[in-house]
């Protein structure tokens, strides 16, 4: 862990939830919806002592689960140096895409860090149950939800573009240096955010964050840079990042390898709030200003509550439908939207 991390980023020893299994950790970590550094959180995993005696030991290792499927993997010329990103290829971007196994990816890496000539490879988002079936038994975290499943992320030395994620994010190092360089949602506005339907990796990602500060293009990120929260972490550190955090993500070491866990910490039920804004872009977005605005005023009413629950003027008997969801009302209100987009 680097001691220069910023003194806005929460921190937590492991110790003190290792006990208290994923209702300790939400109310410990993620009731905030703020970053939290957890130094050591994976220190004991069997895949981090592997990677201290280096990638070969590393390599075999988790060669052990290679479940031989394909995945993707991120192909890079040595001139972009590991810099995934929008470029001039025949797809618009400045990398090319192969199939590749787990044990292949491995080998790959490990002679591209050896021969810097050499084409350096990443990949990512790869679920361990289904590519390296065992890892995650043999590398648990008892502290999250069972849904919350690990995926690995490995490769040479790069440069991950800033974005965001749908989802409650953990994030633990196993091999090789990261540095996180965090943003809050509402920075929005001044990161330049690029395509939301031709991105890298299925995200759209911060065009001004990527940049050469200062670069005239982005003139509003001046007021994105100085809330930037940057944080190294070393292997078997655990960093959470809430949903909706943007954060540009550098592999600092000629071979690493990481493991996060999606998962959503408040869902009432399956229905995500990305699907809620894109069917506002389409119901809201391009309507005049003025009813932009009333209809602003009516989502913070019922939605965002900045005033408290919009029915606290009545006793709760009589809330119906604003009643709690867990009370039967997700149903209800599910049922009422599905007959209402059905036209019905």
């Amino acid at each position: 862990m680097n001691d220069q991390a910023s003194p806005d980023l929460r921190r937590i020893d492991p110790a003190a939830i290792s006990e208290a299994g994923p209702a300790g950790f939400a109310s410990a970590v993620t009731a905030d919806c703020q970053p939290v550094l957890l130094p050591g959180l994976c220190r004991h995993w069997p895949a981090v002592e592997a990677s201290g005696r280096g990638w070969a030991a590393l390599s075999t290792y988790l060669a052990r689960f290679d479940a031989g499927r394909s995945g993707q993997a991120f192909i890079g010329a040595p001139s972009i140096a590991g810099r995934y990103d929008y470029g001039d290829g025949p797809d618009g971007f400045n990398f090319e895409r192969a199939s590749l196994t787990l044990a292949q990816a491995l080998e790959r890496i490990g002679e591209a860090a050896a021969d810097p000539s050499l084409a350096s490879v990443y990949m990512g988002s790869l679920s361990a149950d289904d590519y390296a079936p065992g890892f995650a038994a043999d590398n648990s975290l008892d502290v999250l939800p069972p849904l919350a499943r690990p995926r690995l992320w490995l490769g040479n030395a790069s440069r991950v573009a800033c974005h965001y994620d749908s989802f409650d994010n953990l994030a633990c190092v196993v091999a090789g240096r990261r540095r996180f360089t965090l943003y809050p949602p509402d920075a929005i506005g001044d990161l330049y955010v690029g395509p939301i339907d031709h991105t890298l990796a299925g995200q759209p990602t911060s065009l001004a964050a990527g940049a050469a500060l200062g670069d005239e293009r982005y003139p509003r990120f001046a007021a994105a840079a100085p809330r930037a929260i940057v944080i190294e972490l070393k292997p078997g550190d655990g960093l959470y990042i809430p949903k909706l955090w943007w954060h540009q993500v550098e592999a600092l070491e000629p071979t690493n390898l990481l493991v996060n866990y999606w998962w959503d910490a408040f869902a009432a039920g399956p229905d995500a709030p990305y699907v809620t804004m894109m069917l506002a872009m389409i119901a809201i977005a391009e309507r005049p200003l003025a009813e932009r605005q009333a209809w602003r005023a009516f989502f913070d009413h019922y939605v965002f509550r900045p005033r408290g629950h919009p029915l606290a003027h009545l006793p709760a008997e009589r809330h119906g439908l604003l009643g709690p969801l867990a009370g039967g009302n997700y149903g209800r209100i599910r049922a009422l939207v599905m007959k209402m987009l059905r036209g019905g």
